[in-house]
């Protein structure tokens, strides 16, 4: 089980730096303040106030990273989301919906303007709007998977 970010383990130090240097090279906007170091960028990111999350390349992704505004979105703290394939953060009717979304930002980089309904823990629904989503590439071209980043966020009505 990969640890929960703290700063004796660097707050996952190089998987952040590959969600930073991936989103800037792919979308030309910083993720964070460039001006950090990174390990400030770490600790930033975990902490921040928009939900950041990432899933492996496999065939059915598995999380690797959920920041704690992700966790507290999806009700499950680091040891639960990180591992979780990623697919059941849809519920069934809208995962194929999630595929196709996966699969465009496969072939094209990065998608902005994302908007969807996710599910937490408890089933509570809700929406995201405005969600970017974007291939992990680090400098060599290799895909380590895709992330998300959103802030625009709203519980739906239960029924």
């Amino acid at each position: 089980m990969t640890p929960e970010p703290a700063p004796d383990n660097g707050f996952y130090l190089d998987h952040v730096r590959l969600l930073i240097a991936s989103h800037r090279r792919l979308t030309g906007r910083d993720l964070v303040d460039p001006a950090l170091s990174p390990f400030d960028a770490a600790q930033y990111l975990y902490h921040a106030h928009f939900v950041v999350l990432s899933h492996d390349p496999t065939a059915d992704p598995r999380f690797t990273y959920a920041n704690l505004a992700a966790q507290a979105r999806f009700e499950m703290p680091w040891r639960e989301i990180v591992g979780l394939p990623s697919r059941l953060s849809a519920e069934p009717l809208v995962q194929a919906e999630r595929s196709r979304l996966l699969a465009q930002v496969a072939m094209t980089g990065y998608i902005d303007h994302y908007s969807g309904i996710r599910i937490a823990k408890s089933g509570r629904r809700f929406s995201i709007r405005n969600a970017t989503v974007w291939n992990l590439v680090d400098a060599a071209g290799h895909l380590h998977g895709q992330a998300a980043t959103f802030t625009e966020c709203s519980d739906l009505p239960v029924g």
